[in-house]
């Protein structure tokens, strides 16, 4: 019998404590700090995925706010470049100091068979941070967690839009819920002042649920928003999904933490409720 592969956390003991109390700790810090509100339906949201130091706060904001269902669809940019454009993992597990997270093999099969795009790659995932950090707030919240990562390499409207309305599709046959979070952090590496401008022209056409909008922005704006494509790929398939609003919950940029203005990166926490 095959073992059940597993993969290891990357980045532990980098982007958020490798000890599990003081992760644990953390992590509840970080949902704690956010303004008290019951946790609500969605079908997706964007979470920041920098360190936990610059953007933990951030995140928190966001998943606080939202019941996290058993199976969660986790998409991220690809910052190593390596693997396929679309990359896919669909069995096994991932390990947090937390615990491991199953994948769930349906799900991935399921969205592979609608979407042929999307291809089995776990190498664009070995090293990759950004689908990785979120897990510990999704566990924290959800222990029955199970869910798909799926790292995004391409830049073209088109294969984001065919993935989106895949994922829809895939979802609405579901008999469960499902949440897509998409991993991304807005602008890099310019002042705190340009930021914060670039980046609300990309969160604009976000909360209008304009995925092609966003689209434009970014690219004709030079936003440096990493996970722009997981994000088009998110609001295509939540408003097929019949979504018709999003909330920005939380805005910060790394300035606000480490008190350099000068080089900042930008993180929005957006939730897309459910109707």
């Amino acid at each position: 019998m095959t073992a059940t592969p597993v993969r290891h956390p990357a980045v532990a003991g980098r982007f958020y404590p490798r000890e599990p109390q003081v992760l644990r700790d953390e992590v509840h810090t970080y949902l704690s700090q956010a303004s008290p509100q019951s946790p609500a339906r969605a079908l997706g949201c964007i979470a920041p995925h920098a360190g936990y130091m610059y953007s933990g706060h951030v995140a928190g904001a966001v998943f606080t706010r939202l019941q996290i269902p058993e199976l969660c669809l986790v998409m991220c940019p690809n910052h190593t470049g390596v693997g396929r454009a679309l990359a896919i993992v669909s069995g096994g597990a991932w390990q947090t100091p937390l615990g491991d997270v199953p994948i769930d093999s349906a799900f991935a099969a399921a969205l592979k068979q609608r979407c042929p795009l999307l291809q089995e790659d776990s190498s664009a995932h070995r090293t990759e941070h950004a689908a990785e950090v979120e897990l510990p707030f999704l566990q924290t919240l959800q222990p029955k967690l199970k869910f798909v990562p799926i790292a995004l390499g391409t830049g073209q409207f088109e294969a984001l839009e065919q993935l989106g309305d895949a994922i829809a599709e895939v979802i609405a046959a579901q008999n469960t819920r499902v949440l897509i979070v998409a991993s991304s952090d807005m602008n890099h590496y310019e002042s705190d002042a340009i930021t914060r401008v670039k980046d609300h022209k990309a969160i604009e056409p976000i909360l209008a649920l304009d995925a092609r909008a966003l689209y434009d922005a970014v690219t004709r704006q030079h936003i440096s928003m990493c996970g722009f494509g997981p994000a088009v790929a998110m609001l295509t398939a939540t408003k097929k999904l019949g979504a018709r609003s999003a909330e920005l919950v939380k805005y910060a940029t790394s300035g606000d933490i480490s008190g350099d203005r000068d080089q900042v990166v930008g993180y929005a926490g957006i939730i897309v409720p459910a109707i």
